[in-house]
């Protein structure tokens, strides 16, 4: 690991439709961003860690919490525009062996756990991680079941083979499998190699609304208190003098 440069590269487009300017909202009293940049910090891994936005102003947020700042084109902020040619554009411009894309959305991600998804993209040799979430929960597309079967007895949800819906708070990429794949036409994202990541369910709480937002203001909160938390069970459960339920 020594011998690659690994950048973190924290993206923060101004628009958003479902939560407006949601990278700048405040979450416990700091912006929704600074999250993805103090856990990029705290790992210790990174050469370089880069905000890149289309707008200007987040240039004060990366000043504000030490790390560097790339503005990417404005043809690249909008809506519609697709992530492999962000990815492509900061590339060209900041080279370098591994790029880790590291979700502003996902601000209950710890340092710790990034530098384990880090080190497990490069002890198995992939071109590309994306990190998704594990349940076992009964699934149906298309009106079909994806991991049960409508002819046998209800199977228990842990016999159930686990569904990985993707969580993207960290993506990554071998920068050279990546431009090689998009030179060619090709996909960009998910090439050569690519391996998947399970992550904790606090990182698998996603900002994307309001009520987001709230859920991880609350989970904030209670992960403050948790060393304070007792479980407590309903007086059903009192023993007898016989020591019985």
């Amino acid at each position: 690991m020594d011998n690659l440069s690994i950048f973190a590269m924290i993206p923060a487009r101004i628009g958003s439709t479902r939560l407006k300017m949601k990278n700048l909202a405040l979450l416990d009293g700091n912006p929704l961003i600074s999250y993805a940049i103090n856990a990029s910090k705290e790992t210790g891994l990174f050469n370089r860690i880069v905000v890149n936005s289309d707008e200007s102003l987040f240039k004060k947020i990366a000043e504000r919490y030490g790390v560097e700042f790339y503005q990417r084109p404005q043809k690249l902020g909008s809506s519609t525009t697709k992530s492999d040619h962000v990815i492509e554009d900061f590339l060209i411009k900041n080279p370098c062996d591994i790029l880790v894309w590291v979700n502003p959305t996902s601000p209950l991600q710890t340092g710790n756990e990034i530098k384990k998804i880090v080190n497990y993209f490069i002890d198995n040799k992939l071109d590309t991680l994306i990190t998704v979430k594990n349940e076992q929960v009964h699934c149906i597309c298309n009106d079909k079941p994806v991991n049960f079967d409508y002819n046998t007895l209800f199977a228990q949800t842990q016999d159930l083979k686990p569904v990985l819906p993707f969580v993207y708070s960290i993506m990554m990429w071998r920068t050279d499998t990546f431009i090689q794949h998009f030179n060619n036409g090709e996909k960009g994202i998910l090439c050569g190699n690519v391996g998947y990541y399970p992550v904790s369910k606090m990182s698998s709480v996603i900002i994307k609304t309001k009520y987001d937002l709230m859920i991880a203001e609350s989970l904030l909160k209670g992960m403050k208190e948790e060393n304070e938390y007792v479980i407590q069970y309903d007086e059903c459960l009192k023993f007898d003098e016989a020591g019985e339920k």
